[in-house]
């Protein structure tokens, strides 16, 4: 099996939950097809939030309490920017973010949705040609300019 290769800064990161957001040397966003129905987009974004948080734990902050005692899961300190996008554009993103050697680049291939079984989707995924697959939507970390540099004029998901 194939393992997805994690940027070499990610083992290095500092966790910084002291800074705001806007200001961390680190940005996360994941960009959705503007056009899928809204329950397909938060399976997507729930999806890749949960595949990001596996390849990159170090961007999840502490658990925290509440004053009453309530125990509360730690969230990511890097917070994390959903946007929206064409089903083409969040392609050439995506191109363009796995040929760049510093980003952490995570996926949803529409085939991902269809299957109701995980090992049915590796194996249309398996039989799928790269360039024949949809994304209904991709995550992003990595270095803020990087980021930055591929996202920064697309707006947030209304």
């Amino acid at each position: 099996m194939t393992v997805m290769t994690l940027p070499e800064w990610l083992d290095g990161l500092d966790p910084r939950p002291d800074v705001p957001t806007r200001e961390q040397g680190v940005k996360w966003v994941i960009v959705l097809d503007r056009d899928l129905p809204r329950g397909l987009q938060v399976n997507a974004a729930a999806c890749l939030a949960a595949a990001v948080g596996r390849a990159a734990p170090a961007i999840l902050g502490e658990p925290g309490l509440d004053a009453d005692g309530g125990a509360h899961s730690g969230l990511p300190w890097t917070g994390c920017t959903v946007l929206a996008a064409p089903a083409a554009i969040v392609r050439a993103i995506r191109a363009e973010a796995v040929a760049a050697p510093d980003l952490l680049v995570t996926d949803m291939a529409a085939i991902a949705q269809r299957a109701g079984v995980y090992l049915d989707y590796l194996a249309e995924l398996g039989r799928s040609r790269g360039d024949d697959l949809d994304y209904y939507a991709i995550g992003i970390l990595g270095p803020r300019s990087a980021v930055d540099r591929l996202t920064a004029r697309l707006p947030l998901l209304r």
